[in-house]
């Protein structure tokens, strides 16, 4: 007769295929560690469990290669083909086949113990569209328990989307990650956009967050408050949102003592089980870290002092070493991004590790012990050593990583270094960049770290953010101009104009007309698509070229050309827009590529015969995807309201992943593709126009955020 534990490591094991038996590469989940923390237990409590079921010929065991875990070897479980025998045999009574899916990176689950009426009771309020914060003690089990209450509202067809918070999650990675790619940043659009029935949100480790985003997605929590959609989030207390409105919070204890003793191997007496769970307070992952070699913890010793005085103390000095370098990265890592990989493997034998996904980090209650055994002098020396380590590595990750131990080594850094990397990782990142800017500016304080934090900010629809650091500048021509951006963005546009005629007053003759250009380019595009625009072309006169370098002329006149074009086109003047892209294919050359798409916009302008079709095999050919949005979105303006399918496929492959925010005009294209969507998706039309208008304050287009947001309000 197999044992529970037997028989959920044989059901465990014959999850994957037989293929895996002479792999050279095997998964974790088929290691000692990995089975173990599926079945919830201490490590030592499967090993007789295993041995016996070596003994009965139903696994097999062999050392290989664990994905992600390292160069070493491991040991690895494998079934027999009695094994495979013997589970079609087992009992699945009480396995329930999950009809619901999962989006989002879903933890492995694991076998929860003492924890039903918790779970039941966060179940029942969730099919009641609750709303819950679970907090807790690092270590007691909100995950786990978060994780069981996902599996069981699956096994009843529902639908769970999970996100797990780091340092560098925003509203935006957590919305990506609910819907299983790109989401709207506007937390009252990601809130629309994920509201349905039968839906689970799950948001987990939220004191992980930094300081800078904590706001906007406690905004987004409280947009999805007002929802008819359950939310579970999972915070070690106190949580940094404080209370959130909408939300009840459940704290988590530790586990009864009749079922901490069974998280300890069985070969222990009930006594001295029963004393263990009782001092270390049913806390799930103490009680897991406990082994054979340790002493019976004394009466009255807190979790915390346990973990000092007896998990740490039998850590090798190498394994310390690994933890002290983890526990002070900003990020989880992988195996191979770690200095010493025997250190990190004396860390996954001590149970000391938490994986997510394909990276580690310790337990979270481990970390902040360990952390606050060091000096700070000694922290800065660890964060000095793995600068040096990441310097060597390439790649955006490894220089993000790399600033942020630098900056937390008390060395002098050059602002122009962290600004450089700021701008490279917000093409890529724009949450981590915005964490790093902002710890810059707290570190360093440097003027040139707060222009490009406020500007980053602005890129990315934060104004207060962007007027908190304008605060800390002097006025200047630069501090100006940023804050007319900031006005235009609420709206303020006799505030934009003061700021910006005071800036131009100090500026050099190119910088004036830069940015006499940039504003009429910005009036230009300030409109929904299909209305006018508000420019005058007589405006285009007024700049003054006489006053700027011969080396800037040809740029300046290029950009006024282009504007005139769209003003002609926009008119129906035939001959200016001839005239205008005569001068243009003079500058640029007959073949450049932009006069493809402006021969293309002007057809569709004049509504040619073919025009349509020529569009569709423009844009079907067309691998540029700046230029193909702009075709598809021109297209769409022209087609308008009969719009043909082909292109509404076209438009539903875009992705706007690859425009550069901190390029105004992509910002505006970015705004006129959630516009369209909201055209195109009458049933998301909520969503996805509230995030357009989002956008198109961000792209300082305050008379097209208004006139949409007039527009949005009609419809509903």
């Amino acid at each position: 007769m197999l044992s529970n534990t037997q028989s959920a490591i044989l059901l465990r094991i014959s999850e994957f295929g037989a293929e895996i038996e002479s792999s050279w590469d095997v998964p974790r989940a088929l290691s000692l560690p990995g089975l173990a923390e599926h079945l919830g237990l201490v490590r030592s409590a499967i090993h007789n469990p295993l041995k016996e079921l070596e003994e009965m010929g139903l696994i097999v065991t062999r050392l290989a290669h664990v994905i992600d875990g390292g160069s070493r070897k491991r040991t690895v479980v494998h079934l027999t083909s009695l094994g495979h025998e013997r589970v079609e045999s087992i009992s699945i009574d009480n396995i329930i086949e999950s009809r619901g899916i999962s989006v989002g990176p879903l933890p492995q689950s694991i076998n929860l113990i003492g924890r039903e009426d918790i779970v039941n009771r966060i179940v029942e309020n969730m099919f009641n569209y609750g709303k819950i914060q679970l907090s807790g003690l690092p270590g007691i089990g909100k995950t786990s328990i978060a994780r069981k209450v996902a599996e069981k509202v699956m096994d009843k067809g529902w639908k769970v989307c999970w996100s797990t918070c780091n340092s560098d999650t925003d509203v935006s990675v957590i919305g990506s990650a609910w819907l299983n790619g790109e989401s709207p940043r506007d937390p009252q659009a990601i809130a629309s956009v994920v509201c349905s029935k039968k839906t689970l949100l799950i948001l987990d480790e939220v004191q992980e967050l930094s300081d800078r985003h904590t706001e906007a997605i406690s905004d987004l929590l409280e947009a999805c408050s007002k929802e008819d959609i359950s939310c579970l989030i999972s915070v070690r207390a106190p949580s940094p949102f404080g209370n959130i409105v909408g939300f009840d919070e459940l704290r988590i204890e530790g586990l009864k003592i009749k079922d901490a003793v069974n998280l300890l191997p069985s070969n222990i007496d009930h006594q001295s089980a029963q004393k263990i769970a009782e001092t270390l307070g049913g806390h799930p992952l103490a009680l897991k870290l406990w082994n054979h070699d340790d002493d019976i913890p004394e009466k009255g010793q807190a979790v915390t002092e346990y973990v000092q005085k007896t998990v740490l103390k039998r850590l090798s000095s190498e394994a310390k070493s690994t933890l002290d370098e983890l526990s002070l990265s900003p990020l989880p890592l992988s195996f191979d991004e770690i200095s010493n990989e025997d250190g990190a493997w004396h860390l996954e034998e001590s149970a000391v590790l938490r994986w997510i996904e394909n990276f580690i980090e310790p337990h979270h209650l481990i970390r902040n012990v360990r952390i606050s055994l060091i000096d700070e002098q000694s922290i800065r020396a660890i964060h000095r050593k793995s600068a040096i380590f990441w310097e060597k590595k390439e790649g955006l990750r490894a220089r993000r990583i790399e600033a942020h131990h630098r900056l937390n080594s008390g060395d002098n850094i050059d602002p122009d270094w962290i600004v450089n990397i700021a701008e490279k990782l917000s093409q890529d990142d724009s949450a981590a960049a915005a964490v790093l800017i902002e710890d810059a500016s707290l570190s360093i304080g440097d003027e040139k770290i707060h222009f490009a934090a406020i500007d980053l900010a602005l890129e990315r629809g934060e104004p207060k953010v962007a007027e908190s650091h304008l605060d800390n500048l002097e006025e200047s021509p630069q501090s100006l101009v940023r804050r007319a951006r900031i006005s235009r963005y609420r709206g303020d546009n006799n505030g934009a104009k003061k700021a910006e005629s005071k800036a131009i007053q100090h500026l050099s003759p190119a910088e004036r007309v830069r940015l006499e250009i940039a504003s009429l380019v910005r009036q230009y595009d300030d409109r929904l698509p299909g209305e006018s625009s508000t420019i005058d072309i007589n405006q285009l006169s007024e700049v003054d070229f006489s006053i700027i370098p011969d080396a800037d002329k040809s740029a300046a006149s290029l950009s006024l050309n282009l504007l005139r074009h769209a003003l002609a086109l926009e008119s129906g003047d035939v001959e200016a827009a001839a005239n205008t892209r005569s001068s243009i294919a003079t500058a640029l050359g007959e073949d450049h590529a932009l006069l493809s798409i402006i021969d293309l916009r002007t057809r569709l302008s004049f509504g040619t015969p073919d025009s349509m079709e020529i569009a569709r095999k423009y844009i079907e050919n067309e691998e540029n995807i700046i230029s193909r949005t702009r075709a598809i979105l021109f297209a769409l303006e022209s087609s308008n309201p009969e719009i043909p399918q082909w292109l509404k496929n076209q438009h539903s492959m875009l992705s706007t992943e690859s425009l550069r925010k901190d390029i105004p005009s992509h910002r505006r294209l970015i705004a006129q593709y959630w516009y369209w969507r909201g055209v195109l998706e009458p049933n998301m039309r909520l969503s996805h126009w509230r995030e357009a208008i989002n956008r198109f304050k961000s792209a300082e287009c305050s008379k097209a955020s208004n006139d949409l947001l007039i527009k949005l309000s009609r419809s509903l």
